[in-house]
């Protein structure tokens, strides 16, 4: 996919495109989330100054900082022009909207807390979900009307 965030791109009907795609996204979740928890160590330590700072307020912070730091990496990677968060780049995935635009901050930052509480009330059926609709996709993409794709076969 172009870095052209203009361009139009609807996804695929060749059953290629989605074969492997969950077994991809679950090796892809863990790397991603991996980062993410490499990621939190630094921002601890801003969060700290800052509520040094800020005489105690910023510690406020701490409760909400894991979301706050995965909700700006899934947001910024996914809804940015390779489309995909560090982790499905290394599993060869990308997300597409099924009709055709780009995934954009916002649409990433929703297709993460639908998973979020997907995963809360669902537990282990979310991943079951994609094993009986087409493409392979799960309960927050029907419902955000979001598709992940093999990158190769886009």
């Amino acid at each position: 996919m172009s870095a052209d965030f203009n361009e139009t791109r609807v996804p695929t009907t060749d059953w290629q495109a989605y074969r492997g795609v969950l077994s991809r996204r679950v090796f892809a979740f863990l790397i991603d989330y991996a980062i993410v928890a490499l990621l939190w160590v630094p921002a601890a330590v801003i969060v700290f100054f800052l509520g040094i700072l800020t005489l105690g307020l910023g510690f406020f912070l701490y409760p909400a900082l894991f979301a706050i730091v995965a909700m700006l990496y899934f947001g910024l990677t996914m809804g940015g022009p390779s489309q995909a968060s560090a982790g499905m780049n290394v599993m060869g995935l990308a997300l597409a909207r099924t009709d055709g635009r780009p995934v954009d901050f916002l649409t990433a930052i929703v297709h993460l807390v639908l998973f979020w509480i997907g995963n809360a009330v669902l537990t282990p059926f979310i991943v079951l979900v994609g094993l009986f609709t087409d493409r392979g996709r799960l309960l927050h993409d029907l419902l955000l009307g979001t598709v992940v794709v093999r990158r190769d076969r886009y």
